[in-house]
């Protein structure tokens, strides 16, 4: 199955359905399938074997998607806030692209096939339509992985990968007519991807914010009837201080919104606990999934926060922090370095299988084992009722004095003290031990935590030799579009910062 499927799906069956709301652009069904067959039309005609999009997104994703689908050709959207030299190196990777870029990113591309997003649009009102099914196994959509800590992969996704996602998750046609969805993930992650092919095809409207502020955002809600959304953690962060400190009818309460689900990097309790008590009525969604799965494979549901929410027993209330339970269709492994298959309880990496998972890379090829598992090189462990627990990045993990120790289990203690706002662990070369703890940690607004009494607290629940050596402090942490932690980054401000430290003091 093509995603072309998708939107011809929606239009014949709801025509006049609102599809897309971005800014002043407002598409119905019939009107995005007209227009991607327009826009079709220009990407046959340009002779291009791939799109290449570089831009904020809004109604440019979805039509770029089935306009691609349409031509026979992948697309690609591309990360528009990399440098120039950044986004010039994704974009030479894909093969003889015709290269859509927003007017605000035009001063980035070089050279090549080029149209600005306003020249796409006009051309597509009055191209020739075209209107092709492509084979359900070739590429629909190329994603780059964030590469936040080596040079980014190709992530090749099928029409059969993305359309096993949606149909696994999602049923046809059944959104309530009002029903209205806010996207504000960027286009180049595959949340962006998967939320515009799932809505439309549940017959949701989508409602584009595409520079995010949590005010506009809250705005949007209310504006809207914004009735579902998804956001990474840094913008829930965002929204739940504004929620609390402003003062209004909006403030702690939004009237419309039924279902919100975030995810795209772990969420800390405190918030994830503040977010519950601030929005009482909202169903709470935490979401996990890769590029090369397609999207989600993991739910933990608003009635599984509910539950571990209000339980009195230890392993139910553990499970706020886990993702869930993996969906329809995902087969899931917690597997031992030595690829033995490990039982609940006990931590490995996770392995994981389905229709919506690619786990192919353009000049790599598949990486699937010969039974079709994909490695996500995520740690993670499995409770006894199938709850599924992150623990983050197995290239995170931290080894001192021979002991592996993972930073999550270090995070989730010191993120649980009055005065840490937000912490990340990483371990920092030393010659002595191989490497040391570093937390680096964001204080709660006006307070100034004493680097003792947070490595008290950690020692007082973890062994000893999780206590971290040295505890520095910042305003913020880096991070990228869809809240990851740049823990690469970290690292390399540390070192210069020993470096200078050490030039001072001799």
């Amino acid at each position: 199955m093509s995603i072309s499927l998708l939107l011809e799906m929606a239009a014949s069956t709801n025509p006049d359905r609102p599809a897309v709301v971005s800014g002043e652009t407002r598409l119905s069904a019939a009107e995005l399938s007209t227009l991607a067959d327009g826009a079709a039309g220009v990407i046959a005609a340009s002779g291009a074997r791939h799109v290449a999009y570089v831009g904020t997104g809004g109604e440019m994703l979805p039509l770029l998607l089935f306009a691609s689908a349409r031509a026979r050709v992948a697309v690609s959207p591309v990360n528009y806030r990399l440098s120039t030299e950044g986004v010039q190196s994704l974009i030479e990777r894909l093969p003889d692209p015709l290269i859509v870029v927003d007017d605000a990113y035009r001063a980035v591309i070089a050279g090549g096939r080029v149209m600005t997003s306003a020249e796409f649009l006009a051309a597509a009102k009055t191209a020739e339509p075209a209107s092709e099914f492509p084979d359900p196994d070739s590429v629909a959509v190329v994603l780059f992985t964030s590469g936040t800590t080596s040079r980014p992969k190709a992530v090749e996704l099928t029409h059969n990968n993305l359309t096993s996602y949606v149909t696994g998750t999602v049923e046809f046609d059944s959104a309530d007519p009002a029903d209205a969805a806010l996207i504000c993930v960027p286009p180049y992650h595959i949340a962006g991807v998967g939320a515009a092919l799932s809505n439309l095809y549940a017959g949701r409207k989508m409602v584009y914010l595409k520079d995010f502020s949590a005010r506009e955002w809250i705005n949007l809600v209310g504006a809207e009837g914004v009735t579902s959304a998804t956001v990474v953690p840094t913008m829930l962060d965002r929204i739940v201080t504004v929620l609390d400190t402003e003062t209004g009818p909006e403030s702690g309460h939004l009237p419309t919104l039924r279902t919100l689900a975030y995810g795209g990097s772990k969420v800390a309790l405190p918030l994830v606990r503040k977010a519950l008590s601030l929005l009482p009525e909202v169903g709470f969604v935490n979401a996990y999934g890769l590029t090369e799965t397609s999207s989600t494979i993991a739910v933990l549901t608003p009635d599984d926060h509910r539950a571990a929410l209000g339980a009195e027993d230890g392993d139910a209330m553990r499970r706020l922090g886990s993702v869930g339970q993996p969906v329809p269709g995902i087969e899931v492994q917690i597997r031992a370095d030595d690829g033995t298959v490990l039982p609940p309880g006990e931590a490995g990496e996770l392995f994981v299988r389905g229709e919506q998972v690619s786990g192919k890379y353009t000049d790599i090829g598949s990486v699937l084992d010969a039974d079709g598992w994909f490695p996500t090189r995520d740690l993670a462990m499995l409770d006894a009722a199938g709850y599924l627990f992150i623990g983050g990045r197995s290239d995170d993990t931290i080894i001192r004095g021979g002991e592996n120790i993972a930073p999550a289990e270090i995070e989730d203690v010191l993120v649980e003290h009055p005065a840490v706002r937000d912490c990340a662990v990483v371990g920092a070369d030393d010659p002595e031990w191989g490497q040391i703890i570093v937390a680096v940690v964001v204080p709660m607004p006006g307070v100034e935590p004493d680097s003792d009494e947070l490595r008290a607290h950690v020692r007082a629940q973890l062994r000893g030799s999780r206590t971290p050596d040295r505890v520095v402090f910042r305003d913020e942490l880096p991070t990228n579009a869809t809240g990851k932690i740049l823990r690469r980054t970290l690292l390399e401000e540390l070192a210069t910062e020993s470096t200078t430290a050490s030039k001072e003091s001799a």
